[in-house]
């Protein structure tokens, strides 16, 4: 019996914290920094519409992300990035096993793997990725 009351008062803490937290955890965003090359944004920007813009509203389509932006701006320094790519998911598990469907949007939009090789060469002279994290889009009650 005491073993039985200990189960209940801490799933009842549990449960009290759970209802306590000030915030809800929602959809799931990666964020890519990118710096474009000196005199390159217009570029980089252009080739974006034609490959990265055309596979993520294929995805859209196929229901693997729920939306993207965009965001471009001025640099604050020399070493700092000025476009930021956005892609949002439902959560972290609509992320897993997917590769198969993103290859046949990327074959579908982009081509065979040699011309993704082109294109990612082709992108080396137009800019640099700083990085990318994955975040979770908080909303307060």
């Amino acid at each position: 019996m005491p073993i039985l009351l200990v189960i209940i008062t801490l799933s009842l803490g549990m449960a009290a914290y759970g209802q306590s937290q000030p915030y809800k955890e929602g959809s799931v965003w990666t964020v890519s920094l990118i710096k474009t090359n000196a005199n390159m944004n217009e570029e980089y920007l252009t080739q974006l519409k034609t490959t990265w813009i055309a596979v993520h509203d294929e995805a859209i389509k196929q229901g693997l992300i729920i939306s993207y932006k965009v965001l471009a701006g001025s640099s604050a320094n020399p070493n700092d990035w000025d476009i930021m790519l956005l892609v949002e998911y439902k959560n972290l598990a609509s992320l897993e096993g997917q590769d198969i469907k993103w290859d046949e949007i990327y074959k579908k939009i982009i081509g065979d793997n040699e011309a993704k090789k082109k294109l990612n060469e082709s992108r080396i002279s137009v800019r640099t990725i700083f990085g990318e994290k994955f975040l979770r889009e908080i909303s307060y009650k």
